[in-house]
């Protein structure tokens, strides 16, 4: 689940984190807030899953008290359950993985109240909703889309989740937006009998934990060599004008370049490009693009870069 381009950002945050903070941190102790907080990003993975359940849940919780009011309406007696007999949560409810993950690392949605209830009327009054309910068609393929719909055009887009991720983890605001396209493709995988289904697993494989650690590793043990390399090409810029977030991006960007040959140099320059258009200045992008583009041009000249 968790994939480059997280990972990426997430290191330019330790380096820009210990350096912004005037810091002398370990190595080590990099290392483990790094691998720390891409667990943070793990755990709201399976939050969000679990969102869905607890919304079903208020629901069902909604129509008990209707049912055990003085005088009940018809519409309170035999209200429409479709949206809590909705299978997709059903799968979600009895997934092994996603209740022992719960279990080991548990998170109260309940002390959210007023969110839930936001969030609950939000979906009870969309179009999406109405047009779910008053379908005569029913299969698991209906419920599925239904939630996959809501998660997407609802949930992903509320504010009021937005912010109280930001409050509840410092990890979570900058990588939400990756996380809920991770949530949207399990939604779309998951199957009826959704007990044995497996979650994503927190890396697709070895090679991406071993990326991210290198890539911190290499960055700090290598970070004045490289810096060195990059003042070289911007002596004409007086250093106060250099933005720190860019200089860490570029720092990171030359690590990449240089320690690992599977990785195209345009495949790196691309993400980390990326990266400063969203977290440093507005010119940041382009700036970083002509400096790292002629450290390239030299460094190949040189027989310094090898590529697979």
């Amino acid at each position: 689940m968790i994939n480059r381009v997280l990972i990426r950002l997430r290191v330019v945050q330790m380096l820009f984190s210990s350096q912004h903070q005037g810091e002398a941190q370990s190595l080590q102790k990099t290392e483990n807030e790094l691998l720390f907080s891409l667990q943070k990003s793990y755990d709201l993975y399976h939050y969000l899953l679990d969102l869905l359940v607890v919304i079903t849940d208020l629901y069902n919780q909604r129509l008990d008290t209707r049912k055990a009011k003085y005088l009940p309406s018809d519409d309170d007696i035999n209200p429409n359950t479709r949206f809590v007999t909705n299978r997709l949560i059903a799968s979600l409810q009895k997934n092994i993985d996603l209740q022992k993950y719960l279990t080991d690392r548990p998170f109260l949605w309940s002390d959210h109240d007023a969110f839930l209830r936001n969030i609950l009327d939000t979906i009870l009054a969309s179009e999406t909703y109405s047009e779910y309910i008053n379908n005569p068609e029913d299969s698991f393929e209906i419920d599925q889309e239904f939630w996959r719909k809501c998660f997407k055009q609802i949930i992903c887009n509320s504010e009021e989740l937005s912010d109280l991720l930001e409050d509840e983890s410092l990890y979570w605001n900058d990588d939400v937006d990756i996380v809920l396209s991770f949530v949207i493709k399990t939604i779309k995988r998951l199957t009826v009998d959704g007990e044995n289904d497996k979650l994503l697993p927190m890396f697709k494989d070895e090679s991406d934990r071993e990326f991210a650690v290198k890539l911190l590793r290499e960055s700090m043990l290598n970070g004045v060599e490289y810096r060195g390399i990059i003042e070289k090409y911007t002596k004409n810029w007086e250093s106060e004008r250099i933005a720190t977030m860019d200089m860490i991006i570029m720092q990171i960007a030359v690590t990449e370049i240089m320690k690992f040959p599977s990785i195209p140099v345009s495949v790196t320059l691309n993400e980390y490009i990326d990266i400063a258009k969203s977290y440093s200045t507005q010119k940041s992008a382009s700036f970083i693009n002509g400096i790292l583009d002629a450290i390239v041009k030299d460094l190949q000249s040189e027989g310094k870069i090898v590529k697979k």
